[in-house]
């Protein structure tokens, strides 16, 4: 027997089908989200939302600006050219749970021009119950064959000032704080970037996606995009007054128009995530259901991890990325002779392979490994710096690479680009080549700086297909990529599965040297609702020399212990760094068992709390061995947890291992204060935790 909505879909494609329309509606498979069509009497076409009969998105016109043709926007007639329901699981060779519904209703609807050109513009929705994705076909046609796209104006006007989770619509990098403002008080051009990089270009008042949004009777929207290939990324240009968001693509310098295709192709989808709590936005599915299938097949050549490495003895200033940079008459100059601070020798990195191998962690990064590094570090001419392939002298590569298989340990790669992008793609195939005569599986790519060739920034159609392409390439090879300073996590993970994980936001490395003092206790737990939603994060917890004072003075991690073991299980990623010193990890043993028993991957996720910018509660169960981790955070204001267990098995006891806030612990004050506590637990109870301001709480629960 078919659903009542089954029968809506059914009733409204009838009516719908087989004529010229003005208007009509698709409703969810649950009925709760209804999507409106609209032409005018211009023949402008547009959309509304309802959810629960409620407006959420009001009166939303759509349409391209080209530079090399009259605009698309208005003079249309519309019929429906497709319809289906789709019901279907799929599962994810590694993620936050194995088994993933996809249950949707869809309609595409034929656009045409009545006069002149009659060129054609197709719009596919489809409707879940979590939300709604949308995306424009350009279909072969004799009177248009390549388009040069100026603009997308894509229309989301709102019926309410929300509480908003914005980061500013920058072109080149994502690394910026959260703002929480309402709509009406966005001013994201008159932020200041607090950050030390350079690379900063915010020309509109616009944000970046994903940006969330808090109502005033709890409805909570989150707006993104999906399947970002061969186009230009999305930000939001912001309207205070109407309450409106309006598409804004990534240009370039070099050209006039924003993305260029030839016919047929279509747009990434455009997303608008719906639901009645903020738990219920993590546990969506919309971003990866609206990508492709898998098109590699079997990825089982890459292994969820968690890693150490020669990365967080940099940002401290313990070690230098670079063999032979000295400062000399005030500049920094390649001596071409050691200056003893390498951080990437032979003898250093045996020392994270043999703390690796003791302590379940299955990888070690090695960066500054390669040669280059004095020709980039302060010059603008980056091209042909870096070489993908050549050791430093003091890094004896084979060596290590043996001795990390002798211990089951694998090494991960460092491409650091220097955002030269010719210069990387001509070594490309030599450089992943070589990864696959090691049998080395992973690579963290690093694109710091303005892009190369000049015009060009990290968001734009160049950069969207110079990521997309070498993960592509990289699969070849059996490489998966962990890109930081990338194009934003958009879902293709589902397509690509060798695509991992990704910075994309203000990491942890901004603790040890940004001059804003590093990320406040509020950071992680709007991440959560924000940045997360798009895709896994490589944030790279784990640090227990809370106040490195011995290195900066003035630089701190704004959390306490037991809030940087719950990263673990809070912020998703398949590959999971313990980011602190060997030295900080051996002075601490009892919290570093968390880090030893938490898993990477797994076959259930649960959201059990949370507010977004506040707080959030996560259980996650390990594919490999049934075991539950959880992991909750808050802000800079302490609050009663209470956690409810039945999410456990029914008729099992469970040992767990807690790893709490100290009564007297405090981000700031008093960081390091944890306690411990072991309890024989079932799916009946419910307990309650107190976190400390800053604070969190790490559980490890394991079947007896």
């Amino acid at each position: 027997m078919k659903s009542a909505a089954s029968l809506f879909f059914i009733l409204f494609i009838l009516s719908f089908f087989s004529c010229d329309v003005k208007s009509s509606a698709i409703k969810s498979p649950d009925e709760n989200i209804e999507v409106n069509f609209h032409l005018n009497e211009e023949g402008s076409f547009f959309y509304t939302i309802n959810y629960k009969e409620k407006a959420i998105i009001d009166t939303s016109f759509v349409g391209f600006q080209f530079t090399n043709a009259s605009p698309l926007e208005k003079g249309f007639i519309a019929r429906v050219l497709e319809s289906k329901e789709i019901n279907e699981t799929w599962q994810m060779p590694w993620g936050e749970q194995l088994e993933v519904k996809n249950h949707y209703n869809e309609v595409k609807i034929e656009l045409q021009e009545k006069e002149d050109l009659k060129r054609k513009l197709n719009i596919v929705f489809k409707v879940y119950n979590d939300g709604v994705g949308f995306r424009y076909e350009f279909p072969a046609q004799d009177n248009l064959k390549e388009v040069l796209i100026a603009e997308e104006n894509t229309e989301f006007n709102l019926n309410e000032d929300y509480k908003t989770f914005w980061i500013p619509g920058d072109w080149d990098i994502y690394e910026h704080l959260y703002s929480t403002t309402k709509v009406s008080e966005i001013d994201a051009k008159s932020y200041i970037p607090k950050t030390n990089l350079a690379q900063s270009y915010i020309p509109e008042n616009a944000v970046n996606t994903p940006v969330t949004m808090v109502g005033k009777d709890g409805i909570h929207l989150s707006f993104h995009e999906a399947a970002l290939v061969d186009y230009s990324g999305m930000t939001l240009q912001v309207d205070t007054e109407n309450l409106a968001f309006k598409s804004n693509l990534v240009g370039s310098r070099n050209t006039a128009y924003k993305v260029k295709r030839e016919l047929p192709f279509h747009t990434p989808w455009r997303t608008i995530q719906i639901t009645e709590n903020a738990p219920d936005l993590i546990q969506s599915n919309l971003i990866v259901n609206l990508n492709e299938p898998n098109k590699l097949g079997d990825v089982s050549w890459f292994t969820p991890m968690k890693y150490t490495g020669v990365w967080w003895e940099m940002h401290l200033g313990k070690s230098s990325w670079d063999y032979g940079m000295e400062m000399v008459d005030g500049k920094w100059t390649d001596t071409g002779k050691a200056h003893g601070r390498h951080g990437a020798t032979t003898e250093n990195v045996k020392s994270f392979i043999d703390f690796s191998a003791k302590n379940n962690i299955g990888g070690v990064l090695v960066e500054g490994w390669n040669t280059g590094w004095e020709k980039w570090i302060g010059f603008e001419d980056r091209e042909g710096v870096f070489d993908f392939v050549t050791p430093y002298p003091d890094y004896d590569f084979e060596e290590v690479t043996a001795y990390a298989k002798e211990k089951g340990v694998e090494i991960i790669m460092h491409h650091e680009t220097s955002a030269a992008t010719e210069t990387y793609e001509k070594q490309q195939d030599t450089a992943y080549a070589l990864m696959q005569k090691y049998g080395i599986h992973a690579v963290k790519s690093g694109y710091v700086g303005k892009i190369l060739p000049k015009g060009e920034y990290h968001h734009g159609q160049y950069m969207v297909n110079h990521y997309n392409n070498a993960a592509i390439k990289a699969a070849k090879y059996q490489v998966a990529v962990n890109a930081h300073e990338p194009i934003k996590a958009t879902g293709l993970r589902r397509t690509y599965p060798n695509i991992i994980s990704r910075e994309g936001l203000r990491g942890q490395e901004f603790n040890a040297w940004s001059n804003d003092g590093g990320n406040p206790p509020e950071h992680l737990s709007i991440v959560a609702f924000t940045r997360m939603l798009a895709g896994p994060i490589d944030f790279t917890p784990g640090i227990f020399n809370i106040k490195f004072n011995e290195y900066k003075k003035e630089n701190q991690v704004n959390t306490t212990l037991a809030h940087q073991l719950a990263l673990y299980v809070v912020i998703y990623s398949p590959v999971q760094m313990a980011a602190d010193l060997v030295e900080h990890y051996e002075a601490n043993p009892k919290p570093l068992e968390f880090i030893k028993d938490v898993g990477v991957d797994w076959s259930e996720t649960k959201v059990l709390n949370g507010e977004v910018g506040e707080f959030v509660t996560i259980a996650r169960k390990e594919r490999e061995t049934d075991n539950w981790f959880l992991g909750s955070i808050t802000d800079e204001n302490a609050r009663e947890i209470n956690v409810d267990f039945s999410f456990l098995d029914e008729n099992t006891k469970y040992e767990a291992k807690i790893y709490k806030d100290g009564k007297n612990a405090h981000w700031n004050e008093n960081p390091l204060a944890i306690e411990y506590e072991t309890l024989e637990i079932n799916k009946n109870n419910k307990l309650t935790f107190n976190l400390v301001e800053g604070g969190g709480l790490a559980i490890s629960i394991k079947k007896i």
